[in-house]
């Protein structure tokens, strides 16, 4: 009996050890630049069978995901989906930010030290330098003793860059000024012969070759405005922000082939690249897990430019559905459909253009953030002799510190001085200081998402909120950054490899999702990681 009790003993211990090192050849992360969740259920009855809808139907739908900090912007929000933690942490506190060190504006992923490659553009002086911690790659890295392959790809460079992690193999962002991607001597002294030969292509100047016209017959747009409204911008060359957008005509007066970023040509791209990676690095071929983090950026840029009601962004998402299917096809082809684990998800949302909502009697606005700056400035000056703002930026006020030091004033109550300034101003719902955000413990509310976007050390000193549905931006279009649910509430989806089919409408924090892969590869969360693993994905 004893014999027997032993043999069933070390059977389980065989069984466990087998589960545990268990892992999928692939992880693919997916990140669609300004996707708000209900576009899901928006655009559904369009969409294939093969793209948006596998991943639903097959895939596991986490359909409560917000950001949990302030702002939601395209650099803070792929930092924190692959850091597992917020700004506060991370270091990444937006696109660029005022450097109190410097004394001058710094860009979130800018590098002085490294040289472009594949370009002579300022461009491509990039790397994750200024991340202050690991990110869920390169603890991947790290426990394969850097075997695991990672790369990040994107049109925009902090979307390849900031996932791809410090110890990445690689990252490639578009640069229009050559028509392909490029990277940085953080990475490699040069381009790959395949990265050389996929841009010797042209495929850039071949779609921007062709007008943009809708994918389906216009009629059938039926979940958007009208095409000719005036909630849109018009392009330098058209009359009418409508269809057909002439391209080949219109990219001379709008950037050349950087404006390929604002159609649906540009993720067509992205995708292009994105088989491209996996087949010329044999990705998911080894015995370590590989990890490709796909950033698709041109929704972003349509959103900014026509807004979420738009013929346009409408157009955009039903032609992503197209290259999801085609991407996803090409991984089952890769390393065989079970073997990949596939996420999909956001970096912000967006919300509806104002001037729309005042049209529809919904309270709505726009800011001028400049104005507010003016006034500030002289209001300081008038009782300080000087305006000490050395930055009015992010909706975050940079004070003189110096000069506050110089005249023996106390920082906290000049912080709440000018506080109590901009608390005066219609727009302003909320305006935070750096001593109450240093000595204060919020735990909800657009207080407890500010504190945990601000970083003592690179932030400003008082932060602003602004009233749901005012923004500080164009009459057309719409941008994003807010604490709102129209911000902060995107799609999340794990697909392929170990994940059964379901959906759940419990909370879940964009900074989960980072926890989660750690539990489903076994390894070290983040080193700042603050998010939980998702529960009912890793029972």
């Amino acid at each position: 009996m004893k014999k027997l009790a032993l043999i069933i003993i070390s059977a389980n211990i065989i069984f466990s050890t087998q589960a545990q090192n268990s892992k999928p050849k692939l992880v693919v992360g997916i990140v669609v630049d300004q996707m708000r969740y209900d576009y899901i259920y928006r655009y559904w009855d369009k969409f294939g069978n093969d793209g948006f809808k596998r991943l639903v139907n097959q895939g596991f739908f986490c359909r409560n995901t917000n950001y949990n900090y302030v702002p939601t912007y395209t650099g803070p929000g792929h930092t924190s989906i692959y850091t597992g933690t917020t700004p506060a942490v991370h270091g990444i506190i937006s696109n660029d930010w005022y450097d109190k060190t410097m004394g001058k504006n710094m860009y979130c992923a800018q590098d002085d030290k490294v040289n472009p490659v594949g370009t002579i553009a300022i461009e491509g002086k990039r790397s994750p330098v200024n991340m202050l911690t690991t990110t869920i790659t390169d603890e991947l890295r790290i426990s394969s003793n850097m075997k695991s392959k990672v790369i990040g790809i994107a049109l925009k460079d902090r979307s390849a860059i900031l996932p791809a992690g410090h110890t990445a193999n690689a990252a490639y962002w578009y640069d229009g000024s050559v028509g392909g991607f490029i990277t940085s001597t953080y990475y490699m002294k040069e381009l790959p012969v395949w990265v050389n030969d996929f841009n010797k292509k042209e495929l850039a100047k071949k779609y921007m070759s062709q007008p943009w016209n809708t994918l389906l017959p216009i009629e059938q747009y039926t979940e958007s405005l009208p095409d000719d409204n005036k909630y849109e911008f018009i392009a330098k060359g058209e009359t009418k922000p409508v269809f057909p957008h002439n391209l080949p005509e219109t990219q001379k007066l709008n950037g050349g082939l950087n404006m390929i970023r604002s159609t649906p040509f540009g993720n067509s791209l992205t995708k292009d690249f994105a088989m491209e990676v996996l087949k010329n690095e044999n990705m998911g071929k080894s015995s370590s897990t590989d990890f490709l983090a796909v950033s698709f950026s041109s929704p972003d840029y349509i959103g900014h430019t026509y807004g979420p009601n738009s013929v346009e962004q409408e157009d955009d998402y039903l032609r992503l559905d197209k290259d999801l299917a085609e991407l996803l096809k090409f991984i089952d082809t890769q390393v065989g459909a079970n073997n990949a684990l596939v996420f999909l998800t956001a970096d912000h949302a967006a919300p509806e253009v104002p001037n729309y909502l005042t049209d529809l009697k919904i309270p709505s606005g726009y800011v001028n953030e400049k104005k507010i700056a003016d006034s500030l400035k002289k209001y300081l000056f008038k009782n300080y002799g000087d305006t000490l703002v050395l930055s009015f930026s992010n909706q975050q006020v940079f004070l003189n510190h110096k000069f506050i030091d110089s005249k023996k004033l106390m920082l906290s109550l000049v912080e709440e001085d000018v506080a109590e300034f901009l608390r005066h101003f219609a727009e302003v719902s909320e305006v935070l200081t750096g001593n109450v955000l240093n000595n204060s413990q919020f735990t909800e509310g657009s207080r407890y998402l500010m504190q945990k976007g601000y970083n003592a050390k690179r932030s400003g000193d008082v932060l602003i909120n602004y009233l749901p549905a005012y923004i500080d931006y164009a009459p057309y279009g719409t941008t994003h950054g807010s604490p709102y649910s129209y911000d902060t509430h995107v799609p999340l989806i794990f697909y392929g490899w170990n994940i059964k089919q379901g959906s759940s409408s419990e909370q879940v924090y964009i900074t989960d999702v980072a926890a989660t892969l750690a539990m489903m590869l076994n390894i070290q969360f983040p080193n700042g990681c603050t998010g939980k693993p998702i529960s009912f994905l890793v029972k």
